[in-house]
């Protein structure tokens, strides 16, 4: 009877600690397009990531003038995340900008507070941070953003809330609220903008999936909730879908997206491309994650 008893509670506590095993994989990648995942470097793991931008693929820019826009570069980016520990990441990187700030530097951190668990916890919980500054030559015109009165009108930052579930082995969701603010703003715009974000994951074989992402601007001239009407308000609601494919050691993206701009604190404030007008633009990111 004794060794019923023992075997029986090694059964239950067997099971108990498999019901919280944490799942994995919620995304393939730290970022889905142009948006942070909640998604997690492991401790000691570098991710190179590359990513760029072409430009518009149909409209009065684009066409076969333009080659469909691979003759163009709306945005470049190069950077390094750092897995500090399995719930700390670091990161730095350098993209060329799409908006009035160029010639940018962005060092990011994101912090895990929850992971989404088999019978427990129903999502994971992410921080995301991100600072950038802008290292282009100053502009002469004392009423353009890039005059650089002061060193802290280089600036900008971006901080956001990252909440997601994956659902089953092929669907995930992600759903976020950020808030983004630049130092020094044209006139009229808002110095903190407050947005909404959307990111989903479907995957269609082993190897691909199809994702997408939105932010959705809640306040200032960029969001579509306001009917002032001014030369700011030609902003679009960047909005992207792609494919995403994952051999092991890369993680390949081929999107298409309305946003010039690859980082928050660029395409956030500044997007201005129409999907409707064809002014979306092909773009691909590469990620390889190395062991240190």
């Amino acid at each position: 009877m004794k060794g019923l008893i023992t075997s029986i509670i090694a059964i239950l506590t067997a099971a108990v600690l498999y019901a919280q095993e944490p799942v994995s994989a919620t995304f393939s990648d730290r970022w889905v397009i142009n948006s942070p995942s909640v998604e997690m470097l492991p401790a000691r793991k570098l991710d190179v990531r590359i990513a760029h931008r072409f430009g518009d693929f149909a409209g009065s820019a684009g066409g076969w003038k333009s080659f469909y826009g691979f003759e163009n570069a709306a945005d470049v980016a190069i950077g390094f995340e750092y897995g500090v520990s399995n719930r700390t990441n670091i990161g730095f990187s350098r993209t060329k900008g799409a908006g009035p700030m160029k010639q940018l530097v962005h060092g990011v951190v994101k912090v895990n507070f929850l992971r989404q668990m088999e019978g427990g916890t129903p999502i994971s919980l992410s921080g995301f941070g991100m600072a950038t500054v802008s290292t282009a030559e100053r502009s002469t015109d004392p009423s353009s953003v890039t005059y650089f009165e002061k060193f802290a009108h280089r600036m900008a930052f971006h901080a956001s809330l990252l909440g997601a579930r994956k659902f089953s082995e092929r669907f995930s969701l992600q759903l976020s609220a950020g808030l983004t603010h630049r130092n020094a703003v044209p006139a009229g715009d808002e110095n903190n903008l407050i947005n909404a974000g959307l990111v989903f994951r479907l995957q269609a074989t082993k190897t691909l999936a199809i994702i997408g992402d939105m932010a959705l601007p809640l306040n200032g001239e960029q969001s579509p909730f306001n009917d002032a009407t001014s030369p700011l308000n030609d902003y679009k609601t960047p909005i992207g879908i792609g494919l995403e494919f994952n051999t092991g050691g890369h993680v390949f993206q081929l999107n298409f997206t309305n946003s010039a701009g690859i980082m928050p604190t660029d395409y956030l404030p500044y997007t201005r491309s129409d999907w409707g007008e064809g002014q979306f633009r092909i773009g691909f990111t590469i990620s390889r994650l190395f062991n240190l």
